[in-house]
């Protein structure tokens, strides 16, 4: 069997003992919630962060599904994906890593004030087009690594396949700006 050129970097670093088989956990989820738990402990546990999130593309509107964070996020809110930066990354189809939230202006400073969150790296699910995103958060200023960001992309490249077993927890894929 030959793998997705985009799954061969989550195997490597299985190999390399930085995580489980997230790859192989998705390929076993018997239900939606199982994928939404394995996309967001990998998430925060291959990138070291302080928290994660997994977020549904909703119409016009980004649907934060799930989280594994220190202190709550966002979890089941929807923010207009024009101006979240998940919606950013989905629309852009493109990973954005900020070392510092507090002075980039595609960020809802309103949105993050309350929370720990000072840097960020967020990554597309795209199939091939946008699904969702991943999310990784952490409490300090931190510059994302070329390791954290191709982990975080490679589970994201993982996550669509999985997503697609159940569509019926995919909501309406138009995005609209």
């Amino acid at each position: 069997m030959t793998l997705p050129p985009a799954l061969v970097g989550v195997v490597q670093a299985v190999y390399r003992g930085r995580m489980s088989d997230p790859v192989l956990e998705l390929q076993r989820a018997e239900v939606l919630e199982d994928v939404h738990r394995i996309l967001r402990t990998a998430a925060r546990r291959l990138t070291r962060a302080d928290g994660a999130t997994f977020v549904l593309l909703d119409g016009d509107r980004c649907y934060y599904a799930d989280e594994d964070s220190m202190s709550p996020l966002w979890k089941g809110q929807r923010f207009p994906a024009s101006s979240c930066i998940s919606g950013w990354a989905m629309h852009h189809r493109a990973t954005v890593a900020i070392r510092d939230i507090r002075v980039d202006p595609r960020i809802p400073q309103e949105a993050y004030r309350p929370t720990f969150v000072r840097s960020l790296v967020v990554t597309p699910i795209l199939d091939p087009e946008a699904i969702g995103a991943l999310g990784a958060y952490w409490a300090t200023l931190h510059t994302a690594t070329p390791a954290e960001v191709s982990a975080l992309e490679d589970l994201a490249a993982a996550a669509a396949p999985a997503l697609a077993r159940f569509p019926e927890g995919i909501p309406s894929r138009d995005f609209t700006t």
